[in-house]
Parts: structure tokens; sequence; C-alpha cells
């Protein structure tokens, strides 16, 4: 499409796609830069795009209120092993699914499906309760096992399903005939096959993770014990109001990780999609 134009045109059409970017851009834009910024200048009309008065010190602020290092730390490993244990989980849900025949498996795959339909709200308090008789409440064990078997590893079963649907009868066939088994031929061929469907898994999957609120709330109570999003809400001042720039500076360092996987991704990313579609 981009050979059909002519050199006006495209000058015009990259034109229109920086518009439309403004709105996507400037709330990072907005939050990077006001985390240098002193608290009256946030807030400052006409909105300064560019800091007139840096201040750094929201930075060391970050450190100094909050143990950061540790938040930082539980939201990573914890991203790290529920985004390992979907993608296992759900590439060998979507190839059974996809390739294995046996009685009801649309049935139950529907029923499967229907666990997106569920609120998180809606079983939070059994799995409190559920958690709690188990001593597991104040642990990080609810935020690794309720992502891992709950709505992000069923969205990742259908993607996956969905790939695995899409790969060609022959190649199983010819495994067959060479002697490999369904676990090797799962291993060896539709494995591989699916690195794009699953860099699509490990985005979706880490940046849920990364940026789960509900369930830290309910299950953690001690600073130590926080991830990111609910070490956020903790810098306020005296009066329970927001310490903007700090929080701002803390924000972007969250969102830093987000950025560096989804750019380094981003090419698996948009191939998985495609390759994912809605085929039945």
């Amino acid at each position: 499409m981009k050979a059909d134009l002519s050199p006006r045109m495209q000058v015009a059409l990259y034109g229109v796609l920086c518009v439309l970017l403004i709105p996507f851009v400037f709330p990072t834009w907005w939050m990077v830069t006001s985390s240098i910024k002193p608290i009256s200048d946030i807030f400052a009309f006409p909105p300064q795009l560019f800091p007139q008065n840096q201040d750094w010190t929201s930075y060391s602020k970050v450190f100094e209120l909050q143990p950061f290092v540790r938040q930082y730390w539980n939201s990573a490993y914890i991203a790290a092993v529920v985004t390992a244990g979907t993608m296992i989980i759900s590439s060998m849900a979507g190839y059974a699914f996809a390739r294995i025949r046996f009685p009801g498996a649309n049935l139950i795959f529907m029923v499967v499906l229907l666990g997106l339909l569920i609120p998180s709200e809606v079983t939070i308090v059994p799995l409190f309760q559920m958690f709690l008789k188990a001593g597991m409440v104040n642990t990080h064990w609810p935020l690794i096992l309720v992502p891992i078997f709950g709505a992000p590893s069923v969205f990742a079963t259908f993607v996956m399903r969905q790939f695995f649907v899409t790969l060609p009868a022959e190649l199983e066939e010819a495994a067959r005939v060479d002697g490999l088994g369904r676990f090797k031929i799962f291993r060896k061929i539709a494995l591989p096959l699916a690195k794009p469907a699953l860099a699509s898994v490990a985005i979706f999957t880490f940046l849920h993770s990364w940026n789960l609120f509900l369930e830290p709330i309910v299950f953690l109570s001690s600073a130590e014990m926080f991830t990111l999003p609910q070490a956020l809400t903790q810098y306020t001042d005296a009066y329970g109001g927001p310490m903007w720039n700090i929080q701002l500076a803390a924000a972007t360092l969250t969102a830093l990780p987000v950025l560096i996987v989804f750019v380094i991704a981003q090419k698996q990313f948009v191939e998985g999609l495609a390759h994912t579609g809605l085929k039945g």
C-alpha cells in the first residue's frame, strides 16, 4: 500500500498518524516529565510540556519512603513465574484441545472459556477464605496460583489452541511415521513452531501479572511483601493525599520493564496475533 501512495500522500498519512498518537503518547510524556517537577509545577496552567525547574530528588525519595527494591523484585519474580507457568499449561492445554480428539472436547473447551466471563471480584472472597485456611495469606502464593489457573491462563489456552489448529496435520502424520509419540510431536514439532503464539502469551501474561492490583490488596498486608501496583498507593503525605511527583517517579520506574519487554518482543507479538486468528 505504501508503494501506491505518492510522496505527498505519504507525508499526509504520517502526519495524521502522528496526530492520532498524541492521546497515547501524551500521558506517558506527562508522567515522565512530571516526575522531575516540583509539585507546584505539576498543576501549573498552562501545563508545562518541558520541566522548567527540574527536581530529581523525587527518585531518591521513592527508595527512602518504601522498600522499593524489594517490591520491585517481588513483582519481577512473580511475573516471571506466572508467565513461565502459564506458557507451559496453556501450550499443553491448547495443543490437547486442538489436536487430541476425545469425547466432549468442544464442550469442555466452551466451559473453560466461560471462565473469562466471571469477574475476579466475584471469586476474590472465596479465594481469600481458601488461602486463609491454607495459611497462604500475606504470601505470594495467591498471586502466582490464581493467574496460572485463572482467567489469564484461560485466555492463553484459547490463543494457543487457535494457533495449533492452523498447523498442517501432515506434520504430525509424518512424525508418527518416524515413530514419534504424542508428547514428542508436541515438544519437537508443534511447540517450536508455536514461538510467535508463545511470545504473545508471554507478553499478555507478563503485563497482567505486573499490573495485578486487586489480589495484592486482598492477600498482602506488609510493605515488604507488596508488589509495585500496591506500593504506588503508599506514597501519601500526612493527610493521606498523594505525593504526586514521588508517585509519578515510582510509576515511571514501574513502567520501564513493560516498555522494554514490548520493544524487545514486539515483532513476535504482532506475528503471534497474526497467526492466532479466529479459525475454528
